[in-house]
């Protein structure tokens, strides 16, 4: 009879004490996904950020850039005005309103190449932190498997 409480009673205490584990183990994997979780939100919530300070600088440098040009442009407008005005012939006027209309036309081709250029970088460089974040997004989720 000892012998039969004897073994129930280490049956139980196995029992229990495995169960303990288990559910300590339990814990604590709960306990680093939750802190997986909140540094994976931390830094996703950081790359946004990210995301945005640099959308706004881009932003803001291709506005200057723009403003640049349409002050150049008013600038070379005023200048070729003048010159005709100025001019002696009709000839002139010609030559002079000819030479404004393809100067300006190379200068607007070549501000549009060049905002272009700022444009695809700026989806580039804003999009970057955010496609980080979906590669490490997944190499967690296959971590988690």
């Amino acid at each position: 009879m000892t012998t039969a409480k004897n073994t129930a009673k280490d049956t139980i205490e196995t029992m229990t004490t495995a169960s303990n584990e288990a559910i300590k183990d339990g814990f604590e994997k709960s306990m680093k996904a939750v802190n997986d979780f909140s540094a994976f939100h931390k830094d996703t919530v950081d790359a946004v950020i990210a995301s945005s300070t640099t959308a706004a600088k881009s932003i803001e440098e291709l506005n200057a850039a723009n403003l640049a040009f349409a002050k150049k442009s008013m600038e070379d407008s005023v200048a070729a005005a003048k010159s005709m005005a100025g001019a002696k012939s009709v000839q002139e006027v010609l030559e002079i309103q000819s030479d404004y209309a393809k100067s300006s036309l190379d200068a607007m081709m070549a501000e549009m190449n060049k905002n272009s250029d700022l444009m695809s970088n700026l989806v580039k460089d804003t999009f970057k932190p955010i496609n980080d974040r979906f590669s490490a997004a997944l190499e967690l989720m296959q971590s988690q498997r």
